[in-house]
């Protein structure tokens, strides 16, 4: 009786060391396959920020400007902007309100 017991426990402990392997090992290529996810998005999101802060520089606006709209662009003051409102056929033009007044 005493050998089955002992038989059965190291069964027990196989099996049951194999089913934890298993699984941290299925653990372990998930773990890596977000990792490198994150990482292409990482570098996507660098490329990405890295053509916005160019395009869109106040020198490379001036240069687009020149290059594409030559003199149709003219410099407004920012108080001049208005919000136009559209009701029942009525149009209404309104003071833009800026978020840090």
């Amino acid at each position: 009786m005493s050998k089955i017991l002992v038989i059965s426990l190291i069964f027990f402990l196989i099996l049951s060391t194999a089913i934890v392997k298993n699984s941290t090992k299925r653990m372990d290529d998930e773990i890596f396959i977000f990792k490198e996810s994150i990482r292409s998005l990482k570098k996507d999101l660098e490329t990405t920020k890295l053509e916005h802060d160019y395009l869109s520089s106040a020198e490379k606006l001036l240069e687009f400007q020149n290059l594409y709209f030559d003199k149709k662009l003219v410099k407004k003051d920012i108080q001049e902007i208005g919000k136009i409102n559209i009701k029942l056929n009525k149009i209404n033009i309104n003071q833009f309100s800026f978020i840090n007044e």
